[in-house]
C-alpha cells in the first residue's frame, strides 16, 4: 500500500501539515508534531482505524484516496519458500524454514 495523505490534502487546498493537524484537532484527533510529520511526509508503520476515519471526515474523502494498493509489490506465496529444503552433503534432517512472524505452521 502507498500512503497518499499529502496529495489528498493538497487536492483540497491544504498545503501544510500544521494546518491539517489543527483541523484534525478541531474534530477531536490530537496528533503530536512527530506523528503528524510521519503521516504527512512518509509512510506510517501503522494507523488506527479511528484516526483514519477522522482524517477521511476532515478531508471529505474515502480510504481509497489515502491508501493506494500496489499489488505488484506483493510477493507470491507459491515461490517454494514453505517447502522443506534437504540437507546438502551432511545427510542430516531436512531444514524447514520458520515463518517471519514467529508463528508456527499447522500440523501437516
Amino acid at each position: 500500500m502507498r500512503w497518499n495523505l499529502r496529495l489528498a490534502a493538497a487536492n483540497r487546498g491544504i498545503w501544510k501539515a500544521s494546518e491539517l493537524q489543527r483541523m484534525l484537532a478541531e474534530h477531536g484527533l490530537a496528533i503530536s508534531a512527530g506523528k503528524m510529520s510521519g503521516l504527512w511526509s512518509g509512510e506510517p508503520a501503522s494507523i488506527k482505524l479511528e484516526d483514519l476515519n477522522v482524517i477521511c471526515a476532515v478531508l471529505g474523502c474515502g480510504v481509497e484516496e489515502l491508501l493506494i494498493p500496489e499489488p505488484d509489490k506483493v510477493r507470491r506465496v507459491d515461490d517454494g519458500q514453505d517447502k522443506p529444503v534437504t540437507a546438502a552433503v551432511s545427510g542430516g534432517p531436512p531444514v524447514v524454514p520458520k515463518r517471519k512472524d514467529g508463528r508456527s505452521l499447522p500440523p501437516a
